[in-house]
């Protein structure tokens, strides 16, 4: 089973969640009678900046544009040398351009990376929520955050969700909407399995 998965939405939408438990699930990755690596990787990672909740792939300065870009040219390279492994992504180059575009007014044109992600059979899920939902969600993150100020505007994630529903709509990856307004993470990541099989995104062909 070689599922690649990456997985975009807007603050609140449970996508590491979702994530880890995909990244375990058997109708995912397959029955695991042990532990072993499973490659779970996330756009969020502040790993351009030497202290917490600082910058890197998603949220870069204009000045580090050839560092992000050259990030992202070393992920596909890597995706397209292991094809045949399994790769679940939390938050990639959606979120970027959906960052980049409230924050600098900047479009990057990622076509040239969705048309190298297509051939290796990554499909994009996009998890959303019903604007009056965020508030409970943000009362269930604030019991575990070590950043709870990141969640202070909640009309900031619902502008966002929209732009990156727009963002989603142009991908030309096969793609699925989930609405996690319930938090029913376990039913999310069967709807997730449920199409991953139905549309042939657990092998490569």
């Amino acid at each position: 089973m070689t599922p690649k998965i990456i997985l975009e939405g807007t603050r609140l939408t449970f996508k590491t969640d979702i994530a880890f438990a995909l990244n375990e699930h058997p109708r995912i990755v397959g029955p695991r009678k042990y532990k072993y690596h499973s490659p779970l990787i996330s756009g969020e990672w502040c790993a351009f900046t030497n202290f917490p909740w600082g910058r890197g792939l998603i949220n870069f300065e204009p000045h580090e544009e050839s560092l992000a870009m050259e990030t992202y040219e070393t992920w596909v390279k890597l995706f397209e040398l292991q094809r045949y492994y399994s790769w679940i992504v939390d938050r990639f180059h959606l979120s970027t351009r959906m960052y980049q575009l409230n924050t600098y007014q900047k479009d990057y044109d990622f076509r040239w990376l969705e048309e190298r992600l297509l051939p290796l059979n990554f499909r994009l899920v996009l998890l959303t929520r019903s604007p009056e939902s965020f508030e409970a969600a943000r009362a269930e993150r604030l019991k575990v955050s070590g950043n709870p100020s990141q969640y202070d505007d909640l009309n900031l994630f619902i502008e966002e969700q929209k732009l990156i529903r727009r963002l989603a709509s142009e991908s030309i990856l096969p793609k699925l909407e989930i609405d996690i307004s319930d938090n029913n993470i376990p039913a999310a990541v069967e709807k997730i399995a449920d199409w991953m099989e139905s549309s042939g995104g657990l092998y490569m062909p």
